[in-house]
C-alpha cells in the first residue's frame, strides 16, 4: 500500500535561509527507505498560524496520510509546533511521544523538555520530531515499527489486534 508522506521542516532560521536544514531530508530519506513516499516537503517559520495553515493543508487538501515534522517542540519562546498542533488535531497518540522521549532520554536528560506530540487530523497521522538530525533519526526510527498498524487503525482497519 503506497502511503503519501509529507516532512515539514519548522524553523526561523530555515525559513530565512541563515540555517541549512540537515533533519528535513534526513527524515524524508529514513521514510522513503521505510517505504513511504514523501510527495511534499517544505519550511515554515516557528509561528502557530503558518504552522497550522501548513499541516491542514497537507492533510484535507493534499491528502498526505502521513506528515513528520522537525523541530519547534522545545521550551524556547519560539517553539510553538505544539501549540499548533492542538489546533489541528482531533486527539493526540501518547504513547508514540513517550517511546519517543524514552529512547532520547537515554542519550540526554535534556529530552524531559520535548513537548513532541503525535496527534490524528481525520485519517492522517502527525508527527512531531526534534529538529536535531540525530535526535530526529532516534525519535522516528524508534517509532517506525508501530506506524504501518497505526496508519491502518487511523483509516479505520476494523481487524483484531494482536
Amino acid at each position: 500500500m503506497m502511503i503519501k508522506a509529507g516532512v515539514l521542516t519548522i524553523s526561523d532560521k530555515g525559513f530565512r535561509g541563515q540555517r541549512k536544514d540537515k533533519s528535513g531530508p534526513l527524515v524524508a530519506e529514513i521514510l522513503t527507505r521505510a517505504g513511504y513516499t514523501v510527495e511534499k516537503q517544505g519550511t515554515v517559520p516557528d509561528d502557530h498560524e503558518k504552522i497550522a495553515e501548513c499541516l491542514v493543508e497537507w492533510v484535507d487538501e493534499d491528502g498526505l496520510r502521513l506528515i513528520v515534522t522537525t523541530g519547534g517542540t522545545g521550551v524556547s519562546p519560539t517553539d510553538v509546533t505544539p501549540e499548533a498542533m492542538l489546533k489541528v488535531i482531533k486527539y493526540q497518540i501518547p504513547g508514540m511521544a513517550e517511546a519517543m522521549r524514552a529512547v532520547s532520554l537515554r542519550k540526554t536528560p535534556h529530552a524531559m523538555l520535548s513537548r513532541a506530540m503525535v496527534g490524528v487530523r481525520g485519517s492522517s497521522l502527525i508527527i512531531n520530531v526534534p529538529g536535531s538530525p540525530d535526535g530526529a533519526r532516534e525519535n522516528l526510527n524508534v517509532i517506525l515499527p508501530a506506524l504501518n498498524h497505526a496508519l491502518e487503525k487511523i483509516a479505520g482497519d476494523p481487524s483484531d489486534c494482536y
